[in-house]
């Protein structure tokens, strides 16, 4: 049973969480690439960046969709492209290796 006070409430913070964690991580990168800068460096931190973005807008339109009386559950699409920018993020990170 759905919690109409708390649960959105928890999944706003869970996707906050979770775009901070990308910002982070990309920083991060950025931190590392600057120290030998080389094109595959550049080209990591760039890919990061794209992929922060892209969680970011997956972030923003599930917490408009929990603004809902009844927010319907995340469909394929934005599962897939969350996984995607997961995997992106772990590939350029993997880059810098």
């Amino acid at each position: 049973m759905r919690d109409p006070g708390a649960q959105p409430e928890r999944t706003w913070f869970a996707w906050r969480r979770t775009t901070l964690t990308f910002v982070v991580s990309v920083a991060l990168l950025a931190r590392t690439a600057l120290a030998e800068p080389t094109a595959p460096a550049l080209l990591a931190v760039s890919v990061g960046a794209f992929a922060w973005l892209g969680m970011l807008v997956t972030a923003q339109r599930r917490i408009r969709g929990l603004a809902r009386p009844a927010p319907a559950v995340m469909g394929p699409g934005q599962v897939l492209g969350t996984l995607a920018c997961v995997l992106v993020l772990i590939v350029a990170g993997g880059m810098l290796l």
